[in-house]
């Protein structure tokens, strides 16, 4: 058994909120369980609609799979989503182009599966290490991957924020799946770019390592994102695993 928290926050310099957030421990369709995290993109309230939207999209479509197996049901799931939101941004001319990113994550057991699009993450934290699970689907990720960059310069580059990939974008997406076996007494964590480009890795595993709730530590994360300046929305989902569960 998990126990999650989702939280979202505008930060201290947007004065609107494009971030999203679903978090579900009990079955939703044939999965377990269900966490998302998607930040969105587009002029005025277009990138607010396109993360709700496709999220909403996403559980619709989880809830009446037929599939058994999670990789199908998230691929599948998240191509409607896709097809969905890109229709819906041709309704309207203040929708083009709007778009999201997506993390996704869904505890079996001792397996769990996670898929992204986009720069919104999902960590691994236990033992008080943090491990990155998701990659990122951005300019600067791509340089650090072809060894053009190091991860600190990455952190400082101006383009930081420009993405390779997004959901909603185009008819058609590719999404990344990680399978990953799940650690004992280890907390997992969705977030946006909003907490990552504000809070160092080295320091949201610091709070994430805590002895205290996952809502407690969901709001110091975005107070400490707030404290180093805000600048963007902030998105985060914390999902602790029950040790004494694992392997059930």
């Amino acid at each position: 058994m998990q126990t999650s928290v989702a939280m979202t926050d505008v930060g201290r310099a947007r004065k609107m909120n494009q971030d999203y957030v679903y978090a579900s421990d009990t079955p939703v369709g044939n999965l377990p369980n269900l966490y998302i995290v998607a930040d969105g993109m587009g002029g005025h309230k277009a990138g607010d609609l396109a993360s709700s939207y496709a999220v909403n999209m996403i559980v619709e479509a989880i809830g009446r799979s037929a599939e058994l197996r999670p990789a199908l049901i998230l691929q599948k799931a998240v191509r409607y989503a896709n097809y969905r939101l890109y229709e819906k941004s041709l309704e309207r001319e203040e929708y083009n182009g709007m778009g999201t990113t997506l993390v996704v994550l869904t505890v079996c057991g001792d397996e769990a599966l996670a898929a992204n699009i986009g720069d919104s993450r999902l960590y691994e934290i236990a033992e008080g290490q943090i491990r990155q699970i998701s990659e990122d689907h951005s300019l600067v990720a791509e340089l650090v991957r072809n060894g053009e960059l190091s991860p600190g310069e990455a952190r400082r580059h101006p383009d930081k924020n420009i993405i390779t990939r997004a959901l909603g974008i185009q008819d058609e997406t590719q999404i990344d799946l990680f399978p990953f076996h799940v650690e004992p007494g280890s907390k997992y964590l969705l977030c946006s770019d909003g907490l990552t480009n504000m809070v160092e890795d080295t320091e949201i595993c610091r709070i994430v390592s805590q002895n205290r709730s996952v809502y407690e530590i969901a709001g110091e994360l975005i107070l400490k994102a707030n404290q180093n300046g805000g600048l963007d929305n902030i998105a985060v989902v914390l999902v602790e695993i029950d040790s004494s569960e694992v392997g059930l």
